[in-house]
């Protein structure tokens, strides 16, 4: 038996496929949606994508999405340039700035064949303190070690995000790393 397919809405539901944690029916849901119940939603969307990907970028000093050469954190002048966050991607910064807790300025480092020490020594110029801010692992514990190593002969303070047990959570349900991690990194009360 043949399927019944529509070629331009195929193509819409492959594309929404594509994206991360959006599995075929999620896509064809949303295609469906955009195409006959909100083709307003729809157009809007195509324009956001289109200006989002001809006019944004990476910023020089901390490959942060921006619109501009320099991001609006690296060109913040009330931003505290004393602390340096270092974090896997743009995502992240968006998580920590969501938090409303931290105040000083960021770099994106996804792994280690990503590290450019020379800029990454330019960076730290006026730098105090750098702070990990990865999800635990090897791989990010290795990254750490190697960039104290590389900074070494810098007068700087390196420091990680906490880790251990979320808020509310069971600890039967919590994964044996961060159960780990939060008994070593326990602190007095």
């Amino acid at each position: 038996m043949r399927r019944y397919k529509v070629e331009a809405f195929e193509r819409l539901v492959e594309a929404f496929s594509a994206l991360p944690s959006i599995g075929r029916k999620s896509a064809t849901r949303l295609a469906y949606h955009l195409v006959s119940e909100n083709a307003f939603a729809g157009l809007k969307l195509a324009q956001a994508i289109e200006h989002a990907v001809t006019t944004l970028q990476s910023c020089r000093r901390c490959h942060a999405i921006s619109e501009d050469e320099l991001c609006g954190i690296c060109s913040d002048e009330s931003r505290d340039r004393a602390k340096l966050c270092i974090v896997q991607s743009a995502r992240d910064i968006f998580v920590i700035e969501e938090s409303g807790q931290y105040d000083g300025l960021y770099y994106i480092l996804s792994s280690l064949e990503d590290v450019d020490e020379a800029h990454l020594h330019e960076i730290v110029k006026g730098v105090e303190e750098v702070i990990f801010a990865f999800p635990p692992g090897i791989a990010t514990d290795t990254m750490i070690l190697y960039i104290e190593d590389r900074l070494a002969d810098r007068d700087l303070i390196f420091s990680k995000i906490a880790q251990g047990v979320p808020t509310g959570v069971e600890l039967e349900n919590v994964d044996l790393l961060s159960l780990s991690r939060a008994l070593e990194e326990r602190t007095r009360v």
